[in-house]
């Protein structure tokens, strides 16, 4: 029998492999994120930085695919799903959009009533937006937010792929 912490190992394991999927591109993280069903342990979507059109992050392109699948609006996604789910994601959701998007968070918070836990591989680094208030507006929310370590510099070395080196690299890791 797997360990609880073994168990987030592998889903994080899974989110890496979907980030390297994404584009490499100077003005964005490469990102993977899964949606698993807390109760039975089954991924019910997952996706990657860029994978749906627009300028998609990860946790969007989860969202995206679920309402999908249940041939509804992300908006409504909370009225045909239930039961309590987590998230995870390579990187800690963003709190804000240079592109006018709905920042991850805000997707989160919408979802609250079933995703109830969030597990990140590394908090997102200033490069962007500078420091990311997140964890806290999800956690004062009754989220769980919970860093998977194990993977950090990996997940570093896969989300920068294509900035500019001269960039912070924000590998400091602060929960």
């Amino acid at each position: 029998m797997e360990s609880d912490e073994d168990r987030h190992l592998i889903a994080m394991r899974h989110a890496l492999s979907l980030a390297e999927k994404s584009p490499p591109k100077p003005s964005n993280f490469r990102v993977g994120a899964i949606i698993v069903d807390i109760a039975t342990n089954d991924i019910v979507a997952e996706g990657y930085t860029l994978e749906c059109p627009g300028n998609t992050h990860a946790e969007q392109c989860c969202f995206t695919k679920l309402a999908e699948k249940h041939k509804t609006s992300e908006a409504n996604l909370a009225s045909a799903i239930t039961q309590p789910h987590a998230l995870y994601t390579t990187m800690e959701p963003c709190f804000k959009r240079l592109s006018g998007n709905l920042p991850c968070v805000e997707r989160i918070l919408q979802q609250s009533s079933w995703i109830t836990e969030v597990y990140v591989g590394v908090l997102e680094p200033e490069t962007f937006v500078g420091p990311n208030p997140g964890r806290k507006m999800l956690e004062d929310h009754n989220v769980k937010v919970t860093l998977v370590p194990g993977l950090q510099d990996r997940i570093l070395q896969v989300a920068t792929a294509g900035h500019n080196p001269s960039r912070k690299s924000g590998t400091e890791i602060r929960i």
